[in-house]
């Protein structure tokens, strides 16, 4: 008798074990299922993302765009989240349009020394500028740089004005462009080449503009009539642009105005 009731506590208790433990799994069951379909946001390439472009601006430029997928179907390594970290991390090769975009394609320097990559629809244009006139060496391939020209403007009418001569006038030439390509050159923007001095100085070194380099910009058709003129006709100065900075392309500034 008494190892029959020992019997049924055991079976009893093993009954309730079971019970509590299918329980428990049904209830993980049901929290994996959930978190399988929770949506995860990954980014993918919406346009065609040129080697040397930085997370950043591909942001900026709606070439990278944000999109929620569930959970289980978030490709292994895929860029999930953009940070202050990651943020300036470059393109390593060309990223087609229309595909979820790794975390490993983007790093500190693209792979590999390829010819510059033209955009579609645009043209590659150089122009030398000073390294004061490109910030320095911190204009690199992938860059957006805003380009600026000084020329002199039309010739007072009046008395003592008139006297003095055109006022020299800084404008926007252009803004937004993209850098495809840096290339050393002895020359200067808007000028002639000038053999170096006999001791072997550069005679623009020497005047404080020091070495000059190509920088080519990828532009539209139009954009490039404006350039060419520009490299032609005035002297020019870049601006390296911030994630957010909006620049008033109406933007002047002459002798005249510039203290206010």
């Amino acid at each position: 008798m008494g190892r029959r009731i020992l019997a049924i506590i055991v079976a009893a208790v093993l009954a309730l074990i079971g019970g509590v433990m299918v329980l428990l799994y049904a209830r993980n069951a049901d929290a994996r299922a959930v978190a399988a379909a929770s949506p995860r946001t990954v980014f993918t390439s919406s346009l065609a993302i040129p080697a040397g472009t930085s997370i950043r601006d591909a942001i900026r430029l709606k070439m990278l765009t944000q999109t929620q997928v569930p959970a289980a179907g978030v490709p292994a390594g895929a860029l999930t989240q953009v940070t202050d970290d990651n943020s300036a991390l470059l393109a390593l090769t060309d990223i087609a349009p229309g595909q979820y975009v790794l975390a490993a394609s983007w790093g500190d320097s693209p792979v590999g020394e390829k010819l510059i990559q033209v955009p579609t629809g645009k043209l590659a244009v150089s122009v030398a500028l000073s390294d004061p006139a490109r910030v320095g060496s911190f204009v690199t391939p992938g860059s957006f740089i805003t380009i600026f020209a000084t020329h002199q403007a039309e010739a007072a009418t009046s008395g003592d004005a008139a006297a003095a001569g055109p006022l020299a006038s800084t404008n926007v030439l252009l803004d937004n462009i993209q850098v495809i390509g840096i290339g050393a050159t002895p020359l200067q923007s808007g000028a002639t080449p000038v053999a170096p001095t006999e001791d072997g100085e550069d005679p623009g070194a020497a005047q404080g503009g020091g070495a000059s380099f190509l920088v080519t910009l990828a532009v539209t058709p139009e954009q490039a009539t404006k350039l060419v003129h520009g490299i032609n006709e005035f002297t020019l100065y870049a601006g390296l642009r911030g994630a957010e900075v909006k620049v008033d392309p109406k933007l002047e500034t002459s002798t005249k105005n510039v203290f206010g």
